[in-house]
């Protein structure tokens, strides 16, 4: 199994979410079932079927989650500096087609959330970045093409 690398915040939320749904989630899924069944005929009981379906996806998902945290890693931020680009960096750059500033923070898979700022570690832009100093000037193939920008700042 891969390992994980995540903060101490990815990965207490993680825990609430498989705790969450393993305390509510499931019991409800649970109800359900035993409700379609009571409900007479299983061949023919589409409730009963949906209603299996969701618990197995849950439970997959529940396994998944688990096989995380089993292989998570703690990433000690006190340690992460910014004379390169690495896991856990903001990072400041330029697009030098469009001239426009753009700044991501590179986290783990299980932490992304584009819509603010926070991309997966594993993306073609943070392969691209990783490494990198300020002031340097990368080329990164994306699925639309190549990006060209010029690191401008790297933060905590």
């Amino acid at each position: 199994m891969a390992t994980t690398y995540m903060t101490e915040e990815g990965y207490r939320k993680l825990k609430e979410e498989v705790e969450y749904l393993e305390s509510v989630k499931r019991p409800e899924i649970s109800k359900q079932i035993g409700e379609a069944r009571d409900k007479g005929d299983l061949s023919e009981n589409a409730e009963y079927d949906a209603a299996k379906e969701a618990q197995g996806m849950l439970e997959a998902k529940i396994s998944q989650l688990k096989s995380v945290l089993v292989t998570a890693r703690l990433i000690d931020e006190s340690t992460i500096g910014t004379d390169t680009v690495k896991i856990m960096n903001r990072v400041t750059m330029k697009n030098l087609k469009t001239q426009k500033l753009m700044a991501y923070t590179l986290v783990s898979e299980t932490e992304a959330d584009f819509k603010i700022g926070k991309i997966a570690i594993n993306t073609p832009i943070a392969q691209g970045l990783l490494g990198k100093k300020v002031g340097d000037i990368v080329d990164i193939t994306i699925p639309s093409g190549v990006l060209s920008v010029e690191i401008i700042e790297i933060s905590i």
